[in-house]
């Protein structure tokens, strides 16, 4: 996974693996507001299909990335998966380097119909090379091993708010926090106001991450990763 996936560049670092042998408890940030990492609620109001300020989960949409010779493709599928009781949509990232496939990744997601928080419950992963599948290094599912969903945005975004958007010890607990709602960002694609930044890190290891998501649009910038194109593809019947 590379745009919902760890901070690039990250470093593992010493005595990660110890700290990530079990789901974390809600330990606080430096500034001292904890962690958020149970969402109870969650279940019983999540769907498939909707829209959250910063993100589209409707079959056909589709947003296309750049960076240097690296192109990312991120497209809204029309298949649903169950995952850990709850029915889940199916995002598909596809990864390109000098036009070879390098990643694909399926990602899912659930909506909550009544706050608009986007929840994230896992990922299965074929990492390529020379065009044949020679991992699925970062693949989780909430219910399996331990793992449990996380927040991917939520709903109503606060400065200064904190969760965990997936806890899958020793594989996956990225966090975020809120850094702004009122930014400015210029991509390739245009020039949108009133973005959201969060700033991603991980227990696992050293790096941190910036994201930017334009509202009604979705994520328009990740690092030096920046949107180049996103249109509605018609659903198919």
């Amino acid at each position: 996974m590379r745009l919902f996936g760890p901070p690039a560049g990250a470093v593992l670092a010493a005595g990660a693996l110890a700290l990530a042998s079990c789901a974390p408890a809600p330990t606080a940030s430096p500034s001292g507001q904890a962690w958020r990492d149970a969402f109870p609620a969650a279940k019983a109001n999540s769907v498939p299909t909707g829209r959250n300020p910063y993100f589209v989960l409707e079959p056909g949409y589709r947003l296309r990335y750049r960076h240097g010779q690296e192109t990312l493709t991120i497209t809204v599928l029309d298949q649903t998966k169950m995952v850990d009781g709850v029915e889940t949509r199916v995002v598909e990232e596809r990864e390109e380097r000098d036009g070879k496939l390098t990643e694909v990744s399926r990602n899912y997601y659930a909506i909550d119909k009544v706050s608009g928080d986007l929840y994230y419950f896992g990922e299965d992963v074929d990492v390529y090379k020379d065009g044949k599948v020679v991992g699925h290094q970062g693949a989780w599912l909430s219910g399996a091993g331990g793992a449990r969903f996380g927040l991917m945005l939520p709903g109503k975004a606060r400065v200064g708010d904190r969760f965990y958007q997936e806890v899958a010890p020793r594989t996956a607990m990225d966090r975020a926090e809120v850094i702004s709602v009122t930014e400015k960002v210029k991509v390739p694609a245009g020039t949108f106001e009133n973005c959201l930044h969060v700033r991603e890190t991980s227990p696992l290891d050293s790096g941190a991450g910036d994201k930017w998501y334009a509202p009604g649009v979705g994520l328009i910038k990740d690092e030096e990763m920046e949107l180049v194109g996103f249109e509605q593809q018609p659903a198919k019947q």
